[in-house]
């Protein structure tokens, strides 16, 4: 799985981290669904957004839970069922991430990447490329989405890194990645009924694409400096100043273009939020290096900026303008987010297995490693475990809070 936004549990409630893993499942069974086992691995974090975008502009049931389904055990989550989005969020999601996803394969064969300099792999990786790319083509028909400016934005990046030299701006190059994006956002206001939203969502894509692609750029800096691999940056010799001050721009036009989206209810949009703000801020940090969990240590004041000089980060003195709450709103409230009828519920405590089941599971679980690699429900209690290998970047804030739930009277310096 691949994405710039990783959110860590330690940082959401278990109500937006159950609605999260039901997004991340649901994109994964739409490509299988649609496109057969294969296609899974065309799963990424980014792509899920897509579906969480759809959902959010739709009115959903008194329970927060429409769109869902439950689906059967999975060893990615301790061979439990769990409810999954569904419906045309979920393929849209998969019909873009399987286009988007055969452009990052061509990107490797045409970088000889690793495998992908050997001409059996590079021969076999077209011909995966070359199908997803008809299979996103026929999904995305069927909701109506042309999946060709996909396709076209994918074609003229390589001849636009070709050009590229010094003096070069660096968004002429972030371009395609911007164009294929702001279609895949727009597209939702679309599904949802909404054609008011297309504008905004087009311009929080474009910026989210355009994020996209400088992060990408910023960690993969280094390595391809060291191999002498074709990095934006230093061909256009930008330097990681004015790379940071784009991705500020950029997320402070992703939190513009949101508070003028119209959203089905005052808490359908949580989820969102929290990802294109709160967690894409974080991406930033974690790509620049500037930051951890907001939570540890003193919280940023409004008279002193946090780490990194982002005058848009949570806490700083031009901070996000339009949370989900007003002053002295407490999301615990009756018909709050957090409250009763909010979104979504939280799961069900988990039922303990036998030894016998637990033990099987346990194997599973260890040939899948998703014992050693992830966050994960122990096979005989249910309770959610840390990984052996834990790699969270919360720095150990397993009991901070969530500041999009715990605002009205918190200190976290978050104004939402």
């Amino acid at each position: 799985m691949f994405g710039i936004i990783r959110p860590c549990r330690h940082r959401m409630s278990e109500g937006l981290a159950a609605s999260w893993l039901a997004h991340l499942c649901g994109l994964c069974l739409a490509l299988r669904d649609g496109h057969g086992q294969f296609a899974r691995i065309a799963t990424n974090y980014d792509g899920l957004i897509v579906s969480v975008l759809v959902e959010a502009q739709t009115a959903a049931g008194a329970d927060g839970a429409a769109g869902r389904r439950k689906a059967g055990p999975c060893p990615l989550r301790g061979m439990r069922t769990a409810p999954v989005a569904m419906g045309e969020g979920a393929r849209l999601a998969a019909a873009v991430s399987l286009v988007l996803a055969s452009a990052k394969m061509r990107d490797h064969v045409e970088d000889a990447d690793g495998a992908f300099a050997r001409r059996p792999v590079a021969a076999a990786a077209r011909g995966v490329a070359r199908r997803w790319d008809r299979a996103g083509a026929r999904t995305g028909d069927s909701l109506g989405f042309d999946t060709a400016v996909l396709l076209d934005a994918v074609g003229r990046q390589g001849a636009i890194e070709a050009a590229a030299g010094p003096g070069t701006c660096l968004l002429t190059v972030t371009e395609p990645t911007e164009t294929a994006t702001a279609a895949a956002f727009a597209h939702t206001a679309v599904l949802a009924g909404r054609p008011a939203n297309r504008a905004p969502l087009e311009e929080a894509g474009r910026l989210f694409g355009r994020l996209a692609h400088l992060l990408d750029a910023v960690e993969d800096l280094a390595e391809d400096t060291r191999t002498g691999a074709w990095n934006p940056l230093t061909a256009t010799g930008t330097d990681l100043a004015e790379a940071r001050r784009l991705c500020d721009d950029a997320l402070h036009g992703i939190r513009l273009a949101l508070r003028d989206t119209d959203f089905a209810g005052s808490s359908s949009g949580r989820l969102t939020h929290v990802l294109l703000v709160h967690e894409l801020g974080r991406s930033v940090d974690r790509a620049f290096g500037t930051g951890g969990c907001s939570h540890v240590g003193t919280a940023p004041s409004a008279a002193s900026p946090p780490p990194g000089g982002n005058p848009y980060a949570p806490g700083a003195p031009g901070g996000n303008p339009y949370g989900p709450y007003g002053p002295g709103q407490s999301p615990y409230a009756p018909g709050g987010p957090g409250g009763p009828g909010g979104f979504p519920p939280p799961p069900e405590p988990p039922r303990r297995r036998g030894l016998i089941m637990g033990c099987l599971v346990y194997a599973g679980m260890c040939c899948t490693c998703e014992l050693c690699c992830r966050e994960h429900d122990d096979p005989w209690s249910g309770r959610r475990r840390d990984s052996w290998c834990s790699n969270c970047d919360c720095d150990g804030c397993s009991d901070c809070c969530d500041c999009c739930d715990c605002c009205d009277g918190c200190d976290c310096g978050c104004d939402c």
